[in-house]
């Protein structure tokens, strides 16, 4: 709907309001208010619901308008900082007397109409969490904003737009509530029961993403009330009225274990919160805001669009955090499991459950199909679709995913006991342990960071045999433990509890002594997560045993390049993947994945011989050689060797829009008992087709896309590679850019410089490309003119055309570069202090390297194997969607990382290299080895891997190519460009001046003749 849809009258009260009227009083604003709350579909105006004006305080005060929990204070101007200070003053004390009347958290709102301001109290003071301000023509907007201030809308149907857009971090409900979470961490965080939980959090994510996790209370607050969100909405899943429930007992799952629902709603990592004053009433608000939905009958995982609408892109992705649309993984799931009554389906990596949702309606579809009644299918579901993730939020929303599966009205039905199989738990087994289950027994050391405990829980690994009853076993320990009638340091007999869970009497002294350890952690404060925590500790583990393998993988592993991973998790993942040949070096170390290492210890953990998988993984995986190893299907584990026989792959990087940051694949095959791997094979089935937005169900998006069979280009393996490989290299690396590149400003010392010497400050044109780099300071100062090199870059080169390069300070002597202990350096005093305050930037980044930056600009001599120039030299930009090279006919010119160059012996060869590298057909045969983004990009070497012949003045086709090419790059050079235009606004216009070209034509037959 759109604000012209919107009734007559309601449309009229948000014109009058989006207009500060001088003539207007705010007794007629104060009206508009209320009109627009009783007209606006905010489900008000009931006895229970209705919008009061100038309701009683005390005092002789009055509140212009109450609704709900929400008080609203009415100027007629809010633009003067005096007038917002005083206005402000005022309703925090209407809103500190409500909350102290009611005990419930009240949200307090100032307006003039156009100006909206959300305000949450703390310290008796009101803190803005959300603002909006109102325009004609955004009048639904404000309707949204208010509505999720006010929450008091019902029935709301929860698709993936409605939740981005009521509960994502740009609405107004999670800005309040983030601001009123927040506030009870600042002010409680310091207790112990929360330092604890929080430290066990840290220590969990810390082990499976390393330096990667960044350990800050913003994203523990955020994580927080992900989770308090999602046991809220398991509730009101089962049609819980969670706003009658205490809070308590909605975020220990009270009410799911009663009704005999296990491992859904337990104590956690985040219920600190029931923990400290204020946090009730945080529980109730936020009940209130979700009771809004009606999730009674979900058709996909709306909890992921929950989870993707809070946590921010970057969070995510160093994570590698890319959650699969639901139709893709329906679709994985139909094709992959073929006997779902008969087969155990694992996603090792469940992240909100989008495999596990899909994979429990397959299985309870053939369930309703064979007859079987809904307690015997619910017992089979949970024993065949399990899944596992290392992410404490993930797991919180992938169990209540999984009811959401099942459905409220089985879950409501004859059903018996149910245990949601979501576990967290390591899957790539970073530490490579075997120590957790060793001897026989479960292994659990109690103690956290900063608290060391020498003791350590140890269950007999028999026991874990059945999860319903380790599980009980485990939780009634951990009641025990915490009865408030239990005497401190006192530990009572479990004679009868052990009797009741007939636990044989050769384990029962081990299991006493573990009873005493969780007494002496409730008596210090720190026990109430042990049982989540042994719990999701054991699972993981029982299930690599051989004999309870699953029969088949599923979902999407984590999508970590190595260059985006932490020096400790670069050394484990480098010797982990060197053990299994996942490893390749040299300069693609760097573009290195976790998906194919996770894949490989997840095949060998959990996956029974003769067992299947697919997964979705980047597109990299298919066709670049640095995932040959993983391709080979032998992974040569020091504990356990592993083959696979894949069979088959899907090739999705052609569907558009992109569902991922970069392109994508999905990856099969089945563990093979036998010696012989077999590799993944070229042929493979392409996708494509273009997704009109909204759709999430196979049925709507299979009519958009087209799948034929087809073969991989496998970058690196051509069967014909041009000679032309050997005499083309990258060009240097002059990073950081802003250490380097400068402007030479002119005419700003009036004194002079005097001979040889330039002025220079860092360029703002050239800046470094990570953030850091970005806000690092820019160096300025003199230096000896002759060091100030001409440096081209890919912005520099279009098709058949030079633009105009840029200045960088490089200490070039000749064929040596200097640095600040060479011997030669005080020759040049300017450059000496320019060079030695660039070298002391470098070593003061964070996560310093050893690598000296005098061997970062010389990385893989891409600077030393230039010097000294030729006069002749073709180059080719790195990156791009299409192929740009041009000839530079100077040997002054620096080369840098962005471009490729090779050395030509006339200009009649460089024109005929130029005329096939610009050529469309040139890029549409070398399109299939470029890897992907949101498109192809890095043309690298791959180029190379087709047949171009070298030169031969002689050959007539050769000699007509140097000639068309002369021809076109004259034409080019005759076009009138605006060369400050940016290359992206001038490569377009001289792609299409080419396609105008009478030669046009000719060249592309030519071109696809010689490549053939």
């Amino acid at each position: 709907m759109s604000t012209e849809q919107l009734p007559n009258d309601l449309r009229e009260v948000l014109a009058r309001l989006a207009v500060r009227n001088a003539m207007r009083t705010e007794a007629t604003l104060q009206a508009d208010v209320r009109q627009l709350l009783l007209s606006g579909d905010f489900n008000l105006g009931d006895q229970d619901l209705s919008v009061d004006l100038e309701t009683q305080v005390g005092d002789g005060r009055r509140i212009d308008v109450e609704v709900g929990c929400t008080v609203i204070e009415v100027k007629k101007d809010l633009r003067g900082a005096a007038v917002l200070t005083a206005a402000t003053k005022q309703l925090a004390g209407y809103v500190a007397e409500r909350v102290q009347q009611t005990g419930q958290q009240y949200v307090g709102i100032l307006t003039d109409g156009v100006d909206w301001r959300a305000y949450h109290l703390r310290d008796q003071a009101l803190s803005e969490v959300a603002k909006f301000t109102h325009k004609a023509t955004r009048g639904l907007d404000l309707l949204f904003w208010l509505e999720g201030v006010l929450a008091t809308q019902t029935h709301i149907t929860p698709t993936p737009p409605e939740i981005r857009k009521r509960l994502g971090a740009d609405s107004s409900s999670h800005q309040l509530d983030k601001a009123a979470l927040a506030a009870l961490y600042d002010e409680y965080g310091e207790l112990p029961t929360v330092k604890f939980k929080r430290g066990l959090w840290a220590r969990l994510l810390r082990t499976a993403f390393g330096a990667q996790f960044h350990d800050k209370d913003e994203l523990f607050i955020e994580h927080t009330l992900l989770v308090n969100s999602a046991e809220i909405i398991a509730h009101l899943v089962m049609d819980v009225d969670v706003t009658t429930l205490q809070p308590a007992t909605i975020l220990l799952g009270h009410r799911f274990d009663r009704a005999r629902l296990y491992g859904v709603v337990e104590s956690d990592f985040f219920d600190w919160v029931i923990e400290v004053p204020g946090g009730e009433s945080f529980v109730k608000a936020l009940s209130r805001r979700l009771s809004r939905f009606d999730w009674s009958d979900v058709e996909h995982d709306v909890l992921k669009v929950l989870y993707e609408s809070i946590i921010s892109t970057d969070t995510r992705r160093k994570l590698g955090e890319y959650y699969t649309p639901d139709w893709l993984a329906e679709r994985v799931v139909s094709e992959n499991v073929i006997d779902p009554l008969n087969q155990r389906v694992l996603d090792p990596s469940c992240g909100s459950g989008t495999f596990l949702f899909h994979a429990a309606r397959r299985y309870l579809h053939a369930a309703d199909s064979a007859g079987m009644s809904l307690r015997e299918a619910l017992r089979g579901l949970t024993d065949h679709v399990v899944g596992i993730d290392l992410h404490p939020v993930a797991v919180a929303l992938a169990r209540v995913t999984y009811l959401l599966a099942i459905g409220r009205e089985r879950l409501l039905g004859d059903r018996g006991t149910i245990h949601v199989p979501v576990y967290l738990g390591d899957s790539v087994q970073w530490q490579q342990r075997v120590d957790l289950l060793s001897e026989g027994h479960l292994t659990i050391k109690t103690g956290t960071a900063g608290q060391v405990y020498e003791n350590e829980l140890r269950f007999p690994e028999e026991l874990l045999a059945g999860a319903r009853s380790f599980d009980d076993l485990v939780n009634s320990l951990a009641d025990a433990a915490s009865n408030p009638n239990r005497p401190m340091h006192s530990v009572p007999s479990l004679t009868p509890l052990l009797n009741r869970l007939a636990i044989p009497e050769r384990y029962r002294p081990q299991i006493v002594e573990n009873f005493r350890i969780l007494c002496a952690l409730v008596d210090n404060n720190e026990n109430h997560i042990w049982s989540y925590y042994i719990r999701n500790q054991a699972r993981p583990m029982w299930l690599s045993r051989a004999e309870n393998r699953a029969n088949v993988l599923v979902g999407n592993p984590p999508w970590v390049s190595y260059r985006k991973m932490s020096q400790d998790l670069q050394s484990t993942f480098k010797e982990m993947s060197q053990d299994r040949g996942l490893w390749q070096g040299g300069k693609v170390a760097s573009h290195q994945d976790l998906s194919s290492l996770f894949i490989a210890r997840a095949v060998q953990q959990y996956l029974t011989e003769g067992g299947t998988f697919a997964f979705v993984v980047p597109n990299a995986v298919l066709d670049r050689p640095y995932f040959s190893g993983f391709r080979e299907g032998r992974y040569e584990d020091p504990g356990e060797p592993v083959t696979v026989a894949f069979t088959g792959s899907w090739d999705l990087r052609r569907l558009r829009p992109h569902f991922f940051p970069r392109g994508s694949g999905v990856v099969m095959g089945r563990r093979n008992g036998s010696d012989s791997p077999v590799p993944l094979p070229r042929a493979t089935e392409r996708w494509t087709g273009s997704i009109p937005p909204g759709l999430n169900t196979w049925s709507a998006v299979s009519e958009h896309i087209s799948r034929t069979p087809a073969e991989l280009a496998i970058a690196g393996e051509g069967l014909i590679d041009s000679p032309y490989r050997s005499k083309f290299e990258n060009g240097a690396t002059i990073y950081p850019r802003k250490l380097f590149f400068v402007d030479t400003p002119e005419g700003e010392d009036s004194l002079g410089l005097g001979g040889g010497r330039t002025a220079v400050r860092s360029s703002p044109v050239t800046m470094g490309q990570d953030g850091y780099w970005k806000q690092h300071a820019p160096l300025e100062g003199v230096v000896e003119t002759e060091f100030i090199q001409q440096v081209m870059l890919s912005e520099c080169v279009l098709p058949y055309r030079l633009l105009p390069p840029r200045k960088a300070v490089l200490p070039l002597e000749g064929r040596t570069i200097l640095h600040g202990e060479h011997p030669h350096m005080d020759r040049y005093p300017d450059l000496a202090d320019w060079w030695r305050g660039a070298e002391a930037a470098w070593e003061a980044r964070p996560q310093a390297t050893a690598m000296t930056l005098v061997e970062r600009l010389n990385f893989f001599k891409g600077l030393t194997n230039q010097l000294p120039g030729t006069t002749l030299r073709v180059v080719y930009v790195k990156s791009g969607t299409y192929v740009s090279a041009a000839l530079i006919e100077s040997p002054d010119l620096i080369i840098e990382t962005s471009l490729y160059w090779g050395t030509v012996h006339s200009r009649e060869e460089g024109m005929y290299l130029c005329a096939i590298l610009n050529t469309p057909a040139l890029t549409e045969l070398v399109r299939p080895l470029m890897s992907y983004g949101k498109d192809e990009r890095h043309v690298d070497k791959y180029v190379w891997e087709l047949p171009i012949p070298l030169f031969d003045s002689q050959n007539p086709v050769h000699a007509r190519l140097a000639e068309l090419g002369s021809a076109e790059a004259e034409r080019v050079a005759a076009m009138e460009l605006d060369e400050s235009k940016a290359f992206t606004r001038l490569r377009p216009l001289v792609r299409k001046e080419l396609s105008l070209s009478p030669h046009a034509m000719e060249l592309d037959l030519i071109v696809s003749e010689l490549l053939d």
